[in-house]
């Protein structure tokens, strides 16, 4: 008889916290969330290795719950590589990796590729922010149609008329604006240019939406690429007049300055949690669990925001490793969560991680036990 990775779990009571991980939030009052540490034990003493690659975004979060997971389970050895979403579903699709990340999940002809099933699971949700290095500036308004003029190489200089108007009684300096932007297959780019392909048609005609992009060139137009989030975030920091896109955590953990930008309500937006979680409640996650906010309405709702995406085989050769994998998720919908704000990242609501942790009992040992039935 053939059981699911958590009813092996359920049968050995190696987890000792919850019933089940669809039991611990079968209510969508943020209440009824766990508020104790998840107890988690394995029904195995070998140690489980595990690595995963994909998108930087989430990569500080993860990176420390692996951290922390290590310390509560020493067995359990995971470890991400930043690699960005592009080359993070090229590594899962070839099997190269033991679990994936992407910022825009994986595409239905993309999972087809995976023989062993392909689960995409929601891990966490974050704002892509427009930082910027003007030590004189600390407050900066951007509409909608000058931050597009921006990053498509139509506004060059700081103290352009578009800028000032929008920000009264502020000295723009009279300076070159250098453009800096992911030089790899970047999940970030794709949800980046997707929402400025929403709010402007010729973005739209003239370069589009997708992980890497042809970014524009010419006289008096400079643009810099770096690799990853933490490739942006040096490169800004490091260069005077510059304006990048990056996730909001990077940008808060370097101290840069961050844009508030114009939402599709007409209200200029800091980022923070709250403004990204007012954004993630106006869209409703569909059952594939695949959903991308390009222009969310609403007044306090921060216009670019996204889930990112864990990608799991649906079967491990290995079962001790799909417990473990299974495990991983639950404590990334527990005691993960709890980490997420901290650090710049939007927490799941209650509703969201309930419909997580059901999709995650799919995940089965692709193999057969006899449990004497």
């Amino acid at each position: 008889m053939k059981f699911s990775a958590y009813r092996l779990l359920g049968s050995l009571t190696v987890l000792a916290a919850a019933a089940s991980l669809t039991a611990c939030f079968g209510n969508s009052d943020p209440a009824d969330r766990p508020q104790t540490s998840v107890e988690l034990k394995l029904p195995f003493n070998n140690t489980i290795s595990a690595t995963g690659a994909g998108a930087s975004f989430p990569a500080p979060l993860y990176q420390g719950w692996f951290r922390n997971l290590n310390t509560k389970v020493p067995q359990m050895q995971f470890n991400y590589q930043s690699t960005g979403s592009g080359a993070g579903i090229e590594r899962f699709t070839s099997s190269i990796v033991d679990f994936g990340a992407s910022d825009i999940a994986m595409t239905d002809e993309q999972m087809a590729k995976v023989e062993r099933g392909v689960l995409l699971l929601p891990m966490t949700a974050g704002s892509i922010v427009m930082a910027y290095n003007l030590p004189d500036v600390k407050e900066l308004k951007l509409p909608r149609t000058v931050y597009v003029d921006i990053f498509q190489g139509n506004i060059t200089n700081w103290n352009d008329p578009k800028i000032a108007a929008a920000n009264p009684g502020i000295t723009l300096p009279d300076q070159k604006i250098t453009v800096v932007h992911r030089s790899d297959g970047s999940g970030t780019t794709a949800v980046f240019t997707s929402h400025l392909s929403e709010i402007s048609p010729q973005w739209k005609q003239a370069i589009g939406t997708a992980t890497t992009v042809q970014w524009p060139s010419g006289a008096g137009k400079t643009f810099l690429g770096a690799r990853g989030n933490e490739g942006v975030t040096a490169l800004i920091s490091q260069t005077p007049g510059s304006i990048g896109y990056l996730e909001y955590g990077f940008a808060t953990k370097s101290n840069l300055s961050i844009a508030s930008l114009e939402n599709k309500a007409g209200k200029f937006i800091t980022p923070s949690s709250e403004s990204g979680a007012a954004a993630l409640s106006q869209v409703e996650l569909p059952d594939n669990l695949r959903v991308f906010v390009t222009d969310p309405p609403g007044d306090d709702s921060y216009p670019i925001v996204t889930y990112t995406w864990m990608m799991l085989y649906k079967k491990y050769d290995d079962p001790n490793k799909a417990i473990a994998m299974e495990a991983m998720i639950q404590y990334g919908l527990t005691d993960g969560q709890k980490q997420a704000g901290p650090i710049g990242y939007i927490e799941l609501p209650p509703n969201v991680v309930k419909r997580v942790a059901a999709a995650a009992d799919e995940i089965t040992p692709d193999f057969t036990i006899n449990l004497g039935q």
